[in-house]
């Protein structure tokens, strides 16, 4: 939708803002961590070598990333749950939150208390994620009629353009051999990750509305235990720019 905000994007900027003072680093170890348990390896393991990827892209020391990898060791790291929190939020908009802890009573909560404290709530199990589609994302620099064929050729799903970059959706199981595809054609690749695409879309015209919306994110982002959000709505840049 041109001229809109996208959630990925506004995700991604902020996510180098974070990274600056290091306000990422919690979250993405534990991706690691989480990742790690299905193997220590990243190339035998794709979603390890995706969460590296997404801690090296945000400046993470290698240090840090190796001490998430070594927490598969500590009995600790075998005890953090991967969980996707469903709710809404103001004007209706639907929200996934998916969350690594090791102690869900603190992390309910705390997500809990971000919807409601800014006009959302949270939903019973698989009342918002029907309206999401589980994809492989990637997102490449560049656009146009090369990038588009590159993406066809290498099985993607949807090429959407955003600003000077094309983020590509692929089935979730061929994430991997669609990115190394695109790697191989030479385009050069920001991002790849596993998201939850809306399939349908809500526009965010009353500013008002717009404001409790982005706050409800931030305080969803300011939670160390979550590591990533979805949602389906669209806020034109005039008003997100305004907030």
């Amino acid at each position: 939708m041109s001229g809109h905000s996208k959630w990925s994007t506004i995700k991604r900027e902020k996510g180098v803002k974070d990274a600056a003072r290091g306000a990422t680093f919690t979250r993405l170890g534990n991706a690691i961590a989480l990742a790690a348990r299905s193997g220590t390896d990243p190339e035998m393991n794709f979603s390890l070598r995706l969460a590296m990827d997404k801690a090296k892209a945000a400046n993470m020391p290698a240090n840090n990333i190796q001490r998430a990898i070594d927490r598969i060791k500590d009995k600790d790291a075998a005890l953090m749950h991967e969980l996707l929190y469903e709710g809404y939020g103001p004007g209706g908009v639907a929200i996934l939150v998916e969350v690594a802890t090791d102690n869900i009573n603190r992390t309910y909560p705390n997500v809990r208390l971000a919807f409601s404290k800014h006009g959302g709530n949270i939903a019973e199990k698989g009342a918002v994620a029907f309206q999401f589609d589980h994809k492989g994302m990637v997102r490449v620099a560049g656009t146009g009629d090369d990038i588009l064929m590159a993406a066809i050729e290498a099985g993607a799903e949807d090429v959407q353009d955003e600003s000077d970059e094309s983020v590509i959706y692929t089935e979730a199981k061929q994430l991997g051999v669609v990115r190394d595809a695109l790697k191989a054609a030479g385009l050069k690749i920001s991002e790849a990750e596993l998201t939850y695409a809306p399939n349908t879309h809500i526009e965010i015209t009353d500013a008002a509305t717009a404001g409790k919306i982005m706050r409800l994110m931030d305080a969803l982002d300011d939670i160390d235990d979550v590591t990533n959000t979805h949602v389906n709505f669209d806020i034109p840049e005039d008003i997100l720019a305004a907030l």
